[in-house]
C-alpha cells in the first residue's frame, strides 16, 4: 500500500504525517500563516505526485439537521447542493451526511448539513496541493472518523458519546445509529489527571442535556455508553472518576489499548488521542469527506491508474498460471516422450541380443517369416489318431454289449467312403454337408481324418434283428456328441429290399457267428 500523508489542521499549528506499516511519522510543522504557507509549498515541490489527505481538528464546526424528500441520482443531488447553498456561504467545504430515512405521510431523507464557520483559513493550503498536482483523497473532520473509532472500540448501541483529549482540547462526539449527530471542542488547560476526568465527566453531562433539549437525544432512551480514551497512565483516575449512572454508562479505555484496537502500532509521545484520528484517516478513511470533486479529479485517476494495473497483475498472473499449467502439461508429456523413448531403445536392444542368438541363415527375414506361417499351417492340417481313438473309446464306454473287430484310422477325402455298393443312409446324406456347398464344388485339397469302426453286437440273441439294429442305430448317436464328427456311412447288420423283405442272414438258429456292423465318420482336419 503507497505512503499516505496527513495535513493536521488545529488553531495552533499544521503539521504533516507519513503514515506507513500501521504507524505515524511527523515529517514538518507550518505555521498557521502566509510564511507557512508558502513554507508548505516549498515542502510540496519536495514531494510532487504524494498522496494527502486533510484532517482538521478546529472548534469551528457547524451541524445542522434538515430532511429532503427521498430522491435518488442527480435530483438528490441538485437538492443537496441547493440546500448547502441555503445553508452556508462558501460551500467549497461543505457536505451532508445521511441519517436515514423516515416516513410519516411521504418517505423523506434525514441529512445533517456540516462544515466550518471559516473555510478562508484552508484556501491557501488546497491551492497549494492543487498547484502542486498532489492527489487529495478528501478533507475530513476529527468528528467524521469518530464512528469508526467507536465501531472498532466495540460500540454496538443506538446512541453513544465518543470523548477524547486531544492538545487543543477535550473533543466530543455525539453518534445514533453509528453516524455523526453532532460534536464539539472543548478548550483546556493544564490539569491534573482527577481534574481532566471530571471535567470530561461534567462536559459529557451538559452535552447530553443540551442534545436532551434538541429533541435530539430521548430522554427515556436509557444509559447512553460514552467511550472515554483517556491520556497514558491517567486511565485508573478516569475509571474512579467516570462512574455509571442512570443516565451515562461510561467506558475508559487507555490510550495504549485504543491504539492496539485500531491497528496503530507506536504512539507519539508528543500528541494525544488525535494520532488515533490521524491513523483512521489513512488507512479507514470515510466516504463522507468536504472536499469538492474538482479538488479530488487527480485522486480520482490515480484511483482509476491503480484500478487498471490491478486488473492488468490480475490477468497478467492469470495469463502465468495458465502459461505455468500448459508448461507443466509439456514437460510431463516430455517426459513420457523420454520414457517411451528409452522403453524402444530397451526392446530394440533385447531384440539384437535375441536375433544375434539365431543361426546364420542365407534368406531374408520375410522368407523366414512365410516359411514359419507355413510351418503353422501344415502343424494345423496335420491330425493324429490318438484324440480321435480317446473319442470313439468314451462311446464304447456306454455299450459294453458292442464288440470292436477293427477300428481303422486313415487321412483323406471322404467321397471314395460315400461311394459303394450300399445305398447311402441318412448319415451319409448328412456327412455330404461336410465336403459340398450347394451350388459350389468342393475343393480338391481338403483333406479329413477318417475313422472305419467294424464290429458286432452281443449279449443278443442272432435272430433279434430288430434289437440288434436299436443297439447299433444308439451307438451311432453316441458318436454324434461332437458335432465337427460327422458319420458319413453305416452299414448295419441287416438291410431291406426295394420290396420291404429283409435281407440278410437272419439266422434260423442261435448258433453261428453275430451279424457285423460297420460305421464310418469323418472329421475336417485343422477344425
Amino acid at each position: 500500500m503507497a505512503d499516505r500523508r496527513i495535513l493536521y489542521f488545529n488553531t495552533d499549528r499544521h503539521a504533516v504525517f507519513r503514515s506507513s506499516g500501521g504507524k505515524l511519522e511527523q515529517e514538518a510543522t507550518f505555521a498557521t500563516d502566509d510564511a507557512g504557507a508558502a513554507d508548505f509549498r516549498s515542502y510540496l515541490a519536495a514531494h510532487k505526485g504524494s498522496l494527502f489527505s486533510v484532517l482538521a481538528d478546529l472548534a469551528g464546526e457547524d451541524f445542522h439537521e434538515e430532511s429532503i424528500p427521498y430522491l435518488r441520482g442527480a435530483d438528490r443531488q441538485n437538492i443537496i447542493q441547493r440546500r448547502l447553498a441555503q445553508r452556508y456561504r462558501d460551500t467549497r467545504l461543505a457536505a451532508a451526511l445521511t441519517l436515514g430515512t423516515v416516513t410519516t405521510e411521504r418517505r423523506n431523507e434525514r441529512l445533517l448539513l456540516a462544515s466550518f464557520t471559516n473555510t478562508l483559513q484552508f484556501t491557501p493550503w488546497l491551492d497549494a496541493l492543487s498547484d502542486a498536482g498532489a492527489r487529495l483523497a478528501g478533507v475530513f473532520s476529527v468528528p467524521l472518523i469518530a464512528p469508526r473509532l467507536a465501531a472498532l472500540l466495540g460500540n454496538r448501541g443506538k446512541h453513544c458519546f465518543v470523548v477524547t483529549e486531544h492538545r487543543t482540547g477535550l473533543r466530543q462526539s455525539f453518534l445514533e445509529n453509528g453516524k455523526l449527530r453532532f460534536a464539539r471542542l472543548e478548550r483546556t488547560v493544564e490539569m491534573s489527571p482527577e481534574a481532566l476526568a471530571l471535567f470530561a465527566r461534567s462536559e459529557t453531562y451538559r452535552l447530553a442535556q443540551y442534545l436532551g433539549t434538541l429533541r435530539a437525544l430521548p430522554r427515556d432512551s436509557g444509559p447512553i455508553q460514552v467511550f472515554a480514551i483517556a491520556p497514558p497512565g491517567q486511565l485508573p483516575a478516569f475509571q474512579q472518576t467516570l462512574t455509571s449512572d442512570a443516565r451515562l454508562t461510561f467506558r475508559s479505555f487507555d490510550l495504549r489499548a485504543a491504539a492496539k484496537a485500531i491497528g496503530l502500532k507506536r504512539l507519539n509521545p508528543a500528541l494525544g488521542a488525535e494520532q488515533l484520528f490521524l491513523h483512521l484517516a489513512a488507512t479507514h478513511p470515510p466516504r463522507e469527506q468536504f472536499a469538492r470533486v474538482e479538488d479530488r479529479r487527480s485522486f480520482r485517476l490515480w484511483q482509476l491508474q491503480r484500478g487498471i494495473l490491478g486488473v492488468g497483475i490480475i490477468g497478467f498472473t492469470a495469463c502465468a498460471t495458465a502459461a505455468g499449467l500448459r508448461w507443466l502439461d509439456i514437460s510431463d508429456v516430455r517426459d513420457q516422450i523420454a520414457l517411451q523413448q528409452l522403453e524402444t531403445r530397451t526392446a530394440e536392444r533385447e531384440y539384437e541380443r535375441i536375433t544375434s542368438q539365431f543361426p546364420v541363415t542365407r534368406t531374408t527375414s520375410d522368407n523366414l517369416k512365410a516359411t514359419v506361417n507355413e510351418f503353422r499351417n501344415l502343424a494345423m492340417r496335420t491330425a493324429f489318431p490318438q484324440p480321435a481313438f480317446e473319442y470313439v473309446s468314451r462311446a464304447l464306454d456306454q455299450f459294453p454289449q458292442i464288440e470292436i473287430d477293427s477300428l481303422d484310422w486313415q487321412v483323406g477325402k471322404a467321397d471314395p467312403l460315400m461311394k459303394g455298393p450300399a445305398k447311402p443312409t441318412a448319415q451319409a446324406q448328412a456327412s455330404a454337408a461336410l465336403t459340398a456347398t450347394p451350388g459350389a464344388a468342393q475343393p480338391a485339397a481338403e483333406q479329413f481324418q477318417i475313422i472305419v469302426i467294424g464290429g458286432r453286437v452281443n449279449a443278443t440273441q442272432r435272430s433279434d434283428y430288430r434289437g440288434i439294429t436299436a443297439q447299433v442305430q444308439r451307438f451311432s448317436d453316441a458318436l454324434r456328441t461332437d458335432q465337427a464328427w460327422q458319420i458319413i456311412r453305416t452299414r448295419l447288420p441287416f438291410d431291406t429290399t426295394s420290396d420291404g423283405t429283409l435281407s440278410g442272414d437272419i439266422g434260423q438258429s442261435d448258433g453261428g457267428d453275430t451279424p457285423r456292423f460297420e460305421i464310418a465318420l469323418a472329421r475336417r482336419i485343422g477344425k
